[in-house]
């Protein structure tokens, strides 16, 4: 019998010891045991809360080398949940049980945190933020403005009062997660300066095993984070140019330009074989330029996935 069933136009596959299985927006979450988490990084792309109708051939494999190689590079700095990456696109990883918690650090006043500013507000999520600061502008320290997934809907933002409050984690655990959070986003800013990259923002998510807190998700990758150029940064802030950066804004960009932004009654435009070819092509620049290597596009048959991942939990539960 066949390992897989085709579903949506990606894989399903059903492994030895299965005992559930997700599917998320853009990536395949396959439990076994209870203990270990199988997670497939589809090429699926997703903004606005919306999956995008055309894969991006190449993305899934991008971004879980790259969360495999900045896990990889932090994991003196606290415990984090992969275990092994037996596939281009597949890493396996100790099941936690997640806080409800996003940790959003913010190097750069960008983003959320710039709308919020813009709006003439000072505080964000419990972090002052200060007066005289132009969008982009580095915060004189990172500052932490944590949010929680709602029941349903976008995230939250969120206080560390209203964490501690809602026992979304005690006292102690923020402490803990705050440490984490600033100690891996200094080690994340270095990596990318040694590339010629400022890390302006990202986000680290951490669950339990027992008593032990760790790092989980991908970690420090274009879809989580946002890198600007290092080169002529000071020059484009003083002269009021837009920012280069790496992530996927470009993405929503075009989206914005082309009439959508995930509201009601907006229907997502349709995506030419060439701007497939250029996202792609965007996503492997991404890698080489955040990485520092060359990009080695493999394509493994989906029994060489199958058979890889069953050999892996062999492995792992020996």
């Amino acid at each position: 019998m066949s390992a897989w069933r085709y579903f949506s136009n990606m894989s399903t596959f059903q492994f030895p010891g299965q005992t559930g299985f997700y599917k998320g927006k853009v990536r395949d979450v396959y439990t076994i045991q209870n203990e270990w988490l199988v997670m497939v990084a589809s090429d699926r792309i997703s903004a606005f809360d919306v999956i995008l109708p055309r894969p991006i051939p190449f993305k899934g494999q991008v971004l879980n080398q790259i969360a495999a190689h900045m896990l990889r590079g932090t994991s003196d700095i606290c415990p984090n949940w992969l275990a092994d990456v037996p596939a281009p696109s597949v890493s396996i990883g100790r099941k936690c049980t997640p806080f409800r918690i996003e940790m959003v650090v913010r190097n750069n006043l960008v983003g959320h945190a710039w709308r919020t500013y813009s709006s003439g507000k000072r505080v964000l999520c419990g972090a002052s933020m200060p007066d005289g600061l132009k969008e982009n502008d580095f915060f004189p320290t990172p500052i932490i403005t944590p949010s929680t997934k709602a029941d349903a809907g976008h995230d939250e933002d969120i206080t560390p009062e209203e964490i501690i409050d809602r026992g979304l984690a005690t006292a102690e655990e923020w402490e803990i997660l705050t440490r984490y959070t600033f100690a891996l986003f200094e080690r994340g800013r270095s990596i990318a300066l040694k590339q010629g990259l400022i890390l302006a923002d990202t986000k680290y998510e951490f669950g339990r095993i027992g008593d032990i807190i760790y790092l989980m998700d991908e970690i420090h990758t274009p879809d989580s984070s946002r890198y600007f150029h290092a080169e002529g940064f000071e020059d484009r802030q003083l002269s009021g140019e837009r920012q280069k950066q790496l992530s996927k804004e470009f993405v929503r960009e075009w989206l914005i330009s082309n009439g959508f932004m995930g509201k009601e009654g907006q229907i997502v435009p349709a995506m030419s074989d060439e701007w497939i070819r250029t996202i792609s092509n965007r996503y492997i620049e991404l890698y080489e330029k955040v990485i520092g290597q060359p990009f080695r596009p493999e394509t493994l048959p989906e029994q060489e996935i199958y058979d890889r991942v069953v050999a892996s939990l062999v492995k792992l539960n020996a």
